[in-house]
Order: structure tokens, then sequence, then C-alpha cells
């Protein structure tokens, strides 16, 4: 099963944005809240980014918001989660 990981904190309007994109297109997803610092040093470690949303689909990284949307517009998106 593919995995798909949102790095997110609800407050975030962009999170939130993400999340209506995953639903709308019924993409199931997992949210991995960030709450603590302890969180964004992992974060920032992982992808040398400090803001949410960071989107992963099946290990490969698609970006923030803007990245993912952008995916989804030019169908990038589909070809990555049909990808085996």
């Amino acid at each position: 099963m593919k995995k798909k990981i949102i790095y997110c904190s609800d407050s975030c309007p962009f999170c939130q944005r993400a999340y209506q994109l995953f639903e709308k297109r019924g993409i199931p997803f997992k949210k991995y809240h960030v709450k603590s610092q302890n969180d964004w040093n992992k974060v920032k470690e992982k992808i040398g980014r400090e803001t949410v949303p960071q989107v992963f689909i099946n290990g490969f990284y698609i970006g923030g918001f803007n990245g993912l949307s952008a995916a989804d517009q030019s169908e990038k998106l589909d070809e990555i989660l049909n990808q085996p």
C-alpha cells in the first residue's frame, strides 16, 4: 500500500487546503502533526524546511501545498499515485 503523508498543523490554512485536495480526490492520507520543537527539528532535518504542510507520497517528496496543487493540476500527482 502506498503511503501518503502530510507533515502538518491543523491551524495552518495551507494544511487545510492540502487535506481538502486529498479528500476531494478520495485519496487516503496520514497526518503527522508538528507540535513541538522536536517535531519541527525532525521535519527540518528530513527536508530542510521549517514550514507545513510537507507532502510525501510513497517516499517521493511533493513539497508544500503549492507543490501539491501544481502536481495535481499538471496530472503529475496521478503519475506519482499510479507508480508501482
